[in-house]
């Protein structure tokens, strides 16, 4: 599902941060590491199982990595949600392709 969720945010502009990758492998295999955050996988999920429209709501006990904030903003946009996540410091509330904390978390 989430190879689905990054072709159309892709469409937008995406592009993974490969920053937020702390093991050494080449590229590809980097790309695929991203897709595995738990933030995303929960985001997956929760586009397949909520009715369309209905705000998504994701809680972590970690700090949301730069490229989950990135995809997120891209995927409230594209699939016109509001995703709400709290994490260690803060709620973003993400909406039309942006966030409440004005990328500044």
């Amino acid at each position: 599902m989430w190879d689905e969720i990054t072709m159309k945010i892709r469409k937008e502009g995406y592009v993974p941060d490969m920053d937020y990758v702390l093991v050494r492998v080449d590229d590809q295999e980097r790309e695929t590491n991203l897709q595995y955050h738990s933030k995303k996988i929960a985001l997956a999920f929760a586009l397949i199982q909520m009715p369309t429209g209905a705000t998504i709501r994701i809680m972590k006990n970690i700090r949301i990595c730069g490229d989950c904030h990135s995809a997120f903003k891209y995927v409230s946009k594209v699939f016109k949600r509001e995703i709400v996540v709290r994490d260690t410091n803060r709620f973003h509330h993400f909406s039309n392709g942006s966030c409440s904390c004005g990328d500044y978390w």
